[in-house]
C-alpha cells in the first residue's frame, strides 16, 4: 500500500480538524511559502493527544509558524491552561493573530514575537510542564540546552523535524547547516542521561524526550 493511500486511511479514522484549523491550513497553502511547514491534520491531532495524556498546565512552544500547531496543543489544555508560542518572523504576527481570534482556544495562547534565544533569557518566562521545539533547525542544541532548566521534573520536551526528511541517514549525504543542526541535537540528546527518549518516524520525525524527576 502507498504511503499516501494509508495517510489517506488513518485521516478518515481520526478525529477530524475543526472548521477553524481547515481554514488555517488552507489559507497558509494560499498565502505563505513553505505550507509543508504546517503541521497538518495527523501531527495536529497527536500533538493534542500528548497533551492530554501529559496534561501540562503550561507549554512553551518555539517556533509558531502560522499558528497551526499552537492551536492543535493549546484545544487539549485544561481550563486555566496556557501556552506561550515564539515566532521571529514578524511579518507572519497580524496572520497569527488574526487567526488566534477567530480560534475557540485563542485566548489560551500568548504569542512572543522575537529571538527565542533572546525571550527564553527573561527572568519572568516562568517554568514549563510541556516544550515544542519547531525553529530553526541550526539552533535546537542551544533551544535544548535554554529550555531544560525552564522544564519542570518529570515534563516533557517534543522537538520536530528529527529526522529531517531521512537526510539524517541518506548515503553520501551533502551535511548542510540544517542537517548537522538536526544530527548535532540527535546525538545530544542520545547521550543526555538526564532524560528518557524516543523517535516517532512520523512526517518528519517527532522525538519525545522526558525529563527524569
Amino acid at each position: 500500500m502507498q504511503t499516501e493511500e494509508l495517510e489517506d486511511y488513518i485521516l478518515a479514522h481520526i478525529d477530524p480538524e475543526s472548521e477553524t484549523l481547515a481554514r488555517l491550513d488552507r489559507e497558509t497553502h494560499l498565502f505563505h511559502l513553505r505550507p509543508r511547514m504546517c503541521s497538518g491534520h495527523l501531527q495536529g491531532r497527536l500533538l493534542k493527544m500528548f497533551v492530554r495524556m501529559i496534561a501540562p498546565r503550561r507549554i512553551l512552544e518555539l517556533g509558531t509558524f502560522t499558528g497551526y500547531s499552537a492551536m492543535c496543543l493549546a484545544e487539549g489544555l485544561p481550563d486555566g491552561g496556557e501556552l506561550h508560542t515564539i515566532e521571529i518572523d514578524d511579518e507572519l504576527e497580524d496572520f497569527i493573530r488574526t487567526h488566534l481570534a477567530q480560534s475557540p482556544t485563542g485566548d489560551k495562547i500568548t504569542l512572543h514575537i522575537g529571538d527565542a534565544c533572546d525571550i527564553l533569557g527573561r527572568t519572568d518566562i516562568g517554568t514549563f510542564d510541556l516544550v515544542f521545539i519547531d525553529a530553526n533547525k541550526r539552533q535546537y542544541c542551544e533551544y535544548y540546552d535554554l529550555v531544560f532548566d525552564l522544564v519542570t521534573p518529570g515534563g516533557f520536551i517534543i522537538a520536530d523535524n528529527t529526522l529531517w526528511d531521512g537526510k539524517v541517514v541518506e548515503p553520501g549525504r551533502k551535511i548542510d547547516a540544517q542537517t548537522q543542526g538536526i544530527l548535532d541535537f540527535n546525538d545530544k540528546v542520545a547521550r543526555d542521561s538526564r532524560v528518557e527518549k524516543v523517535i516517532l518516524p512520523l512526517r518528519d520525525g517527532l522525538t519525545i524526550i522526558h525529563k527524569k524527576e
